[in-house]
């Protein structure tokens, strides 16, 4: 029995690195979820709901337990809800010619960490996940307008100025604002901001566009709340990794935590954010 569910978790985690692989920006737990029940027939013991913990099915937890084991192994890695794997990871996958070896593997040392505490990380996962689920959904119901008015008060507490913006309604080209690092225009280095808040990711295509419309000797900034697909992020880290900034929806978050405390009492009040403090086990 202890075999059959070894052999079962290891086709979990077997899916759930083949999902990955073909994705080098990553996914989120929920789309290796999703590709886990797509891919295999799950059991209705797998899928029945578990007591005390809303939201999450058998297989989920157990999937996300030995994700976790994956991640301190070294072989995964995770930045906010989404999940990437590593170089050591496609190494290691590539020597363990069957899904339960690889497992045990990781389970051996999952154990050797964690002991007696997956009901507390699963509270913790749960609600890492729902808070940047709510984030997430609140930034993108903004409007355009509402939207770029969080840049501006991001790029203004990061010691920006902005030298020009556009009207509200009003476009011009590619450029919705333009910023300078010296308000006496000392560095004449301009920041060309581009904002698209369409739902739609940016493809390379579009990026060469405003990349082709920009002066060759400013900077672009190119913000995405749907995200830039990986065609796009290769062109840049190959083209021009020192002209042209990609920000994602998770990169401006993490940017407005960080200088949440220079943003003005306004901005703060358009986008709130409070810190909430679990217990934490050290490494």
């Amino acid at each position: 029995m202890a075999e059959n569910a070894a052999w079962r978790m290891g086709e979990f985690l077997r899916i759930a690195i083949l999902f990955l692989w073909g994705k080098p920006s990553g996914a989120s737990t929920r789309e290796i979820m999703e590709a886990i029940a797509k891919s295999t027939r799950l059991t209705t013991e797998e899928t029945s709901p578990v007591p005390g913990a809303a939201g999450f099915y058998q297989y989920e937890i157990s999937t996300r337990l030995a994700m976790t084991a994956l991640e301190k192994a070294g072989w995964l890695t995770r930045d906010k809800s989404r999940w990437l794997l590593t170089e050591e990871g496609q190494l290691v996958c590539k020597d363990f010619k069957q899904a339960s070896d690889f497992y045990i593997e990781s389970q051996r040392i999952y154990e050797n960490w964690r002991l007696n505490r997956p009901s507390i990380y699963l509270t913790i996962e749960y609600a890492r996940e729902k808070a940047w689920d709510q984030i997430r959904r609140y930034l993108q119901n903004l409007t355009h307008y509402e939207f770029r008015s969080l840049v501006r008060d991001l790029l203004m507490a990061m010691g920006q100025t902005l030298d020009w913006v556009a009207p509200p309604g009003k476009k011009r080209g590619h450029v919705d604002m333009i910023a300078v690092p010296d308000p006496l225009r000392v560095d004449q280095q301009h920041l060309m901001v581009q904002i698209r808040h369409t739902g739609q990711v940016v493809t390379a295509e579009e990026l060469e566009s405003l990349i082709s419309a920009s002066n060759k000797d400013n900077m672009v900034l190119c913000v995405s709340s749907a995200g830039f697909n990986e065609k796009a992020m290769e062109l840049i880290s190959t083209l021009a990794p020192d002209k042209v900034v990609l920000m994602d929806l998770e990169k401006f978050v993490d940017l407005w935590i960080e200088y949440y405390e220079n943003l003005t009492p306004d901005s703060r009040q358009r986008f709130p954010l409070e810190a909430i403090h679990f217990l934490s086990f050290a490494e």
